[in-house]
């Protein structure tokens, strides 16, 4: 893949599984995502994001239709709030997708996904993750400490908020598709 090559945004398919394990397994840090070890946890994964029950809104970052990553709203209709999470394989961290990704699909979801308030947590000690977050128009909210037990440290969490009022991010989007 080159650095020219811009990833499209489409709708989360059962056929992502394979894609999905692949991410889990290209690095360590993919185990804070969830627990996928084999392409049947995968399926599982992938068959929950998409279930009618679960009030997920996954949107599928693809290369050539490869998924590389995800940005997901669990949402909270009573509300019209959602809970804003996003994971990239390694194999394509540092190019600026998931950011861009995270920025097309926060617009979209406050613009006419009816929603109003998007919320989102990352690790204190994960600088890309919050990099991600500025990028997509969240403004720091708070600190929750010692929210993680992670091989026996206790690692804050940096909260992040951000409202259909609050103005939208200069990232460059992504093209989105549902077909």
């Amino acid at each position: 893949m080159t650095q020219s090559v811009s990833p499209v945004l489409r709708t989360l398919c059962p056929e992502d599984a394979g894609y999905v394990h692949q991410a889990f397994a290209s690095n360590i840090d993919m185990q804070r995502q969830g627990d996928v070890t084999t392409l049947e946890d995968a399926e599982r994964y992938v068959s929950r994001l998409l279930s009618a029950a679960s009030a997920q809104l996954p949107w599928a970052i693809c290369i050539d239709d490869r998924l590389l990553g995800l940005v997901n709203i669990g949402v909270d209709e009573a509300n019209r709030n959602g809970w804003f999470s996003y994971w990239m394989h390694a194999d394509g961290r540092g190019r600026g997708w998931t950011s861009r990704a995270a920025a097309t699909v926060a617009n979209w979801a406050l613009e006419s996904g009816g929603l109003e308030r998007l919320e989102l947590g990352h690790r204190t000690n994960n600088p890309a993750s919050e990099a991600v977050a500025h990028a997509a128009g969240f403004v720091r909210e708070g600190t929750e400490r010692g929210k993680f037990l992670i091989t026996g440290d206790r690692i804050d969490v940096a909260t992040y908020g951000r409202l259909r009022s609050d103005p939208i991010p200069d990232t460059d989007v992504l093209p989105m598709s549902t077909a």
